[in-house]
Order: C-alpha cells, then sequence, then structure tokens
C-alpha cells in the first residue's frame, strides 16, 4: 500500500485518492492494487483506469518487511530445456537477493512471441521488482508502460534488437560460431556445411553465421554458398530434410556446423538413414548445450552458452537498475566456449587407390570418380 505523509504526496497519489476516483473503498482498491481476485471486474477494471490515470506508482520495500519481493521472468515457452536454463540462473540469484520468481510463458498463453496485456496489468499491480525477459520481445508500448511504473526489465539473449537503452545480456555468438567452424577446419575439414535458422531472423542466429564464414575466410577456406542452409531452429525434422539436401549435393560436405543443437536429432536422423556414421563420415558440431547435446549418440561436440549464468547476471543488473544505478553499457555479452565430445573427426579419407573421390549419401559413403583401378 503507498505510504501517507508528505513524501508520498510528493511522489503522487495516495491510495485515497484513486479509491475515490474509483469510486470505490480504499480497502477494495488496496485489493485491486495487491492482485486479489475477490474483486467484481466492472470495479476492478474502475481502479485500474483510475491508477493509470492519476499515475499511481505501487512501489516494493526491500527492507524484509512483510511478503517477500517478487521478479517476473518471461520466457518464450517452457517447452524447451534453454528455458529450464535461464529458470535455474534466475532463481538461484534471486534467491541469494531475497526474491522469488514469477514465470510466465508468453507463446504457450498467447499464442505470440510477446507476453499479453492482461500480464503486464497483473504485473505492475502486484508491484514486480523488475522484468526479465528471455526470447519473449516486450513491445514498444510495454516497454513504455514498465518505464512509467518504473520497473526495471533486461533482456536475456535477445533475439531481435533490443529497443534504444534497453538493457541485455547475451552469449559471444559470433566468436561461438568462429570456435565451431575452426574447430573442423583443424580437424581436416574444408567441405563444412553450416545449418542456420530462418535467414535474419534472430540476433544469434546472424552472428553464428557470421563467425562461420568469418572463421572459413580466415583459413582461405573457399566459401561455397550452396553449403549455407537454413531451418527451423526448434524442428528437427525440418534440420534432417535440410541435411538431406546437403547429402544430395554432387560433393556434399564432410562437417556441418548446426547453430542450434535442437537441429542434431534430425541431421542424426538423415545420416542414419543414408548408411552414414557420425563422425567416421559426417562430423557435427552444434551450439548452446542443451542437456540433449550430452543425450545422443554419439555425444554432441557443441558451443556452450551459458544461460544460467546470462540469467542470473541479468537479474544483478536489474536489482542494480532498481537502486538508481545504470550499467556502462546497455550490453553484456558473456564468452562462450567449445565442449567437445564425440561427434567430430578428421574426414574420412578416400579408399587406398583413389585419390579423386567425393562422399555420398548412400549405404557406402565412398566411389571412384577418376583414376586408375586398384591392381
Amino acid at each position: 500500500m503507498g505510504r501517507t505523509g508528505r513524501a508520498r504526496t510528493a511522489a503522487g497519489p495516495t491510495l485515497a485518492v484513486v479509491a475515490r476516483e474509483a469510486g470505490v473503498s480504499v480497502p477494495t482498491a488496496s485489493k485491486v492494487v495487491n492482485g486479489r481476485e475477490d474483486v467484481a471486474p466492472e470495479t476492478r477494471r474502475r481502479v485500474t483506469e483510475a491508477l493509470d490515470r492519476l499515475g499511481y506508482v505501487r512501489r516494493h520495500r526491500f527492507d524484509g518487511a512483510g511478503a517477500t519481493p517478487l521478479v517476473d521472468l518471461v520466457v518464450d515457452t517452457l517447452d524447451d530445456s534453454a528455458s529450464g536454463a535461464v529458470l535455474h540462473g534466475a532463481e538461484t540469484a534471486a534467491h541469494d537477493a531475497g526474491l522469488e520468481v514469477v514465470v510466465c510463458a508468453a507463446r504457450t498463453r498467447t499464442g505470440s512471441e510477446r507476453p499479453g496485456r492482461a500480464w503486464l496489468e497483473r504485473l505492475v499491480l502486484r508491484g514486480s521488482a523488475g522484468v526479465l525477459f528471455h526470447l519473449a520481445e516486450p513491445s514498444l508500448a510495454q516497454c513504455v508502460r514498465l518505464e512509467q511504473h518504473r520497473v526495471p526489465f533486461a533482456l536475456i539473449d535477445p533475439a531481435c534488437e533490443p529497443p534504444s537503452g534497453a538493457v541485455s545480456v547475451g552469449g559471444a555468438n559470433w566468436q561461438g560460431g568462429v570456435t565451431a567452424t575452426e574447430h573442423l577446419l583443424a580437424l581436416g575439414h574444408e567441405r563444412v556445411a553450416v545449418l542456420a535458422g530462418p535467414p535474419g531472423r534472430t540476433l544469434s542466429g546472424r552472428a553464428r553465421l557470421a563467425g562461420y564464414r568469418s572463421a572459413l575466410a580466415s583459413a582461405g577456406v573457399r566459401h561455397r554458398p550452396e553449403y549455407v542452409r537454413h531451418a527451423d531452429g526448434t524442428d528437427d525434422a525440418a534440420a534432417g530434410r535440410v541435411m538431406r539436401e546437403l547429402l544430395g549435393l554432387p560433393e556434399p560436405p564432410t562437417a556441418v556446423f548446426l547453430c542450434s543443437d535442437r537441429m542434431a536429432p534430425g541431421v542424426y536422423g538423415a545420416l542414419t538413414e543414408r548408411g552414414l556414421r557420425v563422425p567416421e563420415d559426417m562430423s557435427v558440431v552444434g551450439f548452446d548445450d542443451l542437456p540433449e547435446a550430452r543425450w545422443l549418440f554419439p555425444p554432441l561436440t557443441t558451443v556452450r552458452q551459458p544461460l544460467a549464468e546470462m540469467a542470473a547476471t541479468a537479474l544483478h543488473l536489474l536489482l542494480r537498475m532498481r537502486e538508481g544505478h545504470r550499467p556502462e553499457s546497455t550490453r553484456t555479452e558473456l564468452s562462450t566456449r567449445l565442449v567437445e565430445r564425440a561427434s567430430t573427426a578428421p574426414p574420412p579419407a578416400p579408399p587406398l587407390g583413389r585419390p579423386a573421390a567425393v562422399l555420398l549419401g548412400g549405404a557406402a559413403p565412398w566411389r571412384e570418380v577418376s583414376g586408375p583401378r586398384p591392381r
């Protein structure tokens, strides 16, 4: 509830003023402000409109009195392991700070990538200490509303360019793309393909693809446009279809860099259909180091993105902003690193006496193209 007295009057209207404006009692207005359910819809609407019209701001106390302060985490979906890693990092950091986490899955609830209006109204009314967004992008109107109510927010691994001045935390995606591709090049692969997400869809996807291209250029390896393919990173069946297209090329790749671990099951399946083995016939590198990377057989070599650490860092920045401090930079980037497992190896050598050979997508991975018949 709002504090009475001179200091509260200077900061904005008291709850009594809001109640009078809405034509309700102060206890009823208090129920709406605190998100109670036992209020008639029409009464809630009148109080909410009065709160907005008068500019009432409910500010949570961090002095340990009353209920535990809350921080909101908005994720794109709860149906993947990346959200679990983000939740783990946010919850651990929140616990250390004496906070509790409220989770909202934007796509599951609204069918879009943004949280709905009702969510924002509930958040403002219950006085959230701040909001963390993971992949679920707030609209410009929602950002403005959060700022109006002095609710700080930060973006974790934003898919799109953040609004001007918005604080975000991400991984070193470009460097990760370089690292993945350099690993394959160091093993001796020159025919390295890449499976990226939909063209230009996400910041991280564009950066990983740019890292792949940069590594090829630095090594003096010819860039082959036919080796750059796109698929929905959340649909392993789509990744499998694209992998089959690569295997059907006149000169298929001997290695493939996946810009998301989620593509790996589909890619492994497509290779198995053709009688090809990982890594003997095709080396595969992923990105993110999600739990499923360890469950595959063989386990997936991948670039680890520190999702839990990114969420914890975003929460710490959020609390600093709550105290009135602004970070020196709006973008914080955490390093990525390669985790080597069993899905990569040197490229397959042609059979003895067959110097010119190409990898095929069939049960017999090599065929003679030219050269004398061995005696």
